[in-house]
């Protein structure tokens, strides 16, 4: 059970990593993972995107801060923290 929970999770952070651009909202990024992973959770895809960010670290520095800050995003969004817009 636990080797299937942990490639779900790698399967939407290869997800993740192949959707997401800089300047990407979260809920944009949410919508298109939940199209091709459509039982996946918002609390799902938010661990997913961390996953993608600690991978992408040693392979891409550069894009690690953008999907970091992508990651936070999606997580407070998952937990219906999102920040009011100004």
């Amino acid at each position: 059970m636990r080797e299937k929970k942990l490639r779900e999770m790698e399967e939407i952070a290869a997800t993740i990593r192949e959707l997401a651009v800089p300047g990407m909202m979260p809920k944009a990024l949410i919508d298109a993972v939940k199209e091709r992973h459509p039982k996946a959770s918002k609390k799902e895809i938010a661990r997913a995107a961390f996953l993608t960010v600690i991978l992408s670290a040693e392979f891409d520095p550069e894009d690690t801060q953008a999907l970091h800050d992508l990651a936070m995003e999606t997580r407070e969004s998952a937990n219906g923290d999102e920040k009011p817009k100004p």
